[in-house]
């Protein structure tokens, strides 16, 4: 760790600045006394940038390669045109807050319509969490509802364009954070990566390092998936990368590897690498612009790492160093760079079974009307609206699943429901990332009016149209 550091120094002369401080002599990174208990040794050399000319090499050739061959993102072109510190720093923000767990290509009409609709800090803090949608239809309900006791259409803004983006909570919590930006804080954005995590709800110690570099030129770095991969590789990282031990690593690294004049370019040039040529599974490295300092590339055409001067070879330190493979994980060559970075086995998601029921009425102009209700404010695709659903026990024959839908319908109906009036339609299967959801789908027509009870969740009738431009969950729309 000390060589790193040194590095850094070496490099510019300039402290190391974000993330979580080095921690003083003597103590650990949690504070406590660490006399009497030997200090962990540094990664050999191998894994570190220990070359002052290597690591300014590095950054001049990333950065060459990123001027030519970076993407055209709308994010990027309003950081780069925005001369408002606060509203470049609510374009970047927004934009990292989408990316999370999602891909370039589905954020980008997300993206755009959110800074259409919301352009500023000021504007999304004044957005309601709830705007009654009026529309037209037969008096004296404006919802065109047959039901003159139906509850105008209350659309939860932000749901409803995040929809499709998953990890919903993301949305939620960047409006809680605008208006805490506006009431708390005067309107200014936190003007460090430090302060970032500090002050703002959902903003994690990546998200602040973006917007700090981004927006402010803060010399801090970034550490996310892509660049993960790209700091595994460069330097034959093969632990968990998902260890706090390694990711503690890593962003040392980070911090002293980013370009202390062009720190937002720097990190962004690391992650594009990661993106678009670093890739998981089949790399270009041929066309990797830092593929000479690459130590997983050598060892591929080699068959070992390759020797360079005053550079510890770790094959001597099998099941010793923190960041080589285990010992029971030795490199495997038709692998190559492919080898890192390495994770710990992924646990399996577990199964879920919803009974899903799609309530059907015709309204006042004959066309289809369905019944969603909201989900609870928080937990899994919090605040969305859904067709009423009930979660199964496992194993639960058909039979019963349908007296359970039944029992649960009579919630919403306000009288009971035949178990055998349910059309059991089908199944339809979601993949969230920790859940293998399975909706067993029941239809059920209704003739006549329904009075919805105000003193349970929010619930309404939608035509399809509507259905369509409410927040509803992808899963949701692949049931209808």
């Amino acid at each position: 760790m000390s060589q790193l550091r040194a590095a850094a120094a070496a490099g510019r002369g300039l402290r190391r600045s974000g993330g979580r401080a080095a921690p003083p002599a003597g103590q650990s990174r949690k504070g406590a006394s660490s006399r009497g208990a030997p200090a962990p040794a540094p990664p050999p050399a191998q894994h570190l940038f220990s070359d002052p000319a290597e690591i300014e090499a590095l950054r001049g050739n990333l950065l060459a390669w990123y001027d030519k061959c970076k993407r055209d993102l709308p994010w990027r072109t309003l950081a780069a045109a925005e001369p408002d510190a606060d509203r470049r720093a609510y374009a970047v923000w927004v934009s990292e807050i989408m990316l999370q767990q999602t891909q370039v290509a589905t954020v980008i009409d997300y993206y755009n319509r959110w800074m259409q609709k919301w352009p500023t800090l000021q504007a999304l803090a004044q957005a309601s969490l709830e705007v009654s949608v009026a529309g037209t239809g037969c008096s004296p309900c404006p919802r065109g509802s047959s039901s003159n006791t139906a509850p105008c259409l209350l659309e939860q803004e932000v749901n409803e364009l995040w929809a499709g983006l998953g990890y919903y909570s993301r949305g939620k919590r960047l409006q809680e954070a605008a208006r805490k930006v506006v009431s708390e804080l005067a309107g200014r954005m936190p003007r460090t990566a430090e302060d970032l995590q500090k002050l703002l709800p959902g903003v994690g110690r990546y998200t602040a390092g973006a917007i700090a570099s981004i927006s402010y030129g803060q010399a801090t770095g970034v550490v996310d998936g892509n660049v993960i991969r790209v700091l595994c590789r460069l330097r034959c990282i093969g632990a968990d990368s998902s260890s706090p031990a390694v990711i503690d690593r890593l962003w040392d690294m980070a911090n002293a590897l980013v370009d202390r004049s062009r720190p937002g370019d720097f990190n962004q040039a690391l992650m594009e690498l990661g993106a678009t040529v670093c890739v998981p599974k089949a790399p270009l490295c041929g066309e990797c612009p830092v593929k000479q300092h690459c130590r997983a590339r050598s060892r591929k055409l080699f068959g070992k790492p390759a020797p360079v001067p005053d550079v510890e070879d770790c094959g001597k330190c099998v099941g010793g160093c923190p960041l080589c493979p285990p010992a029971a994980e030795p490199w495997d060559s038709s692998l190559g760079v492919t080898n890192f970075p390495r994770k710990a086995a992924k646990k399996q998601p577990r199964a879920v079974r919803t009974a899903t029921c799609v309530l059907e009425r015709r309204g006042c102009h004959g066309a289809p009307e369905y019944l969603i209700v909201q989900r609870p404010s928080s937990g899994l695709l919090a605040g969305l609206w859904e067709f009423p659903s009930l979660t199964l026990a496992q194993d639960l024959q058909e039979e019963k699943q349908r007296e359970a839908l039944a029992d649960h319908l009579q919630t919403w109906t306000g009288r009971p429901v035949a178990a055998r009036s349910l059309r059991l339609i089908g199944e339809v299967v979601h993949i969230f990332s920790h859940i293998h959801q399975t909706y067993v789908v029941y239809s059920l027509p209704l003739d006549g009016d329904m009075t919805l009870d105000p003193a349970l969740s929010p619930s309404r009738w939608v035509t399809e149209e509507e259905f369509h431009a409410s927040a509803v969950s992808t899963a949701m729309k692949k049931v209808l």
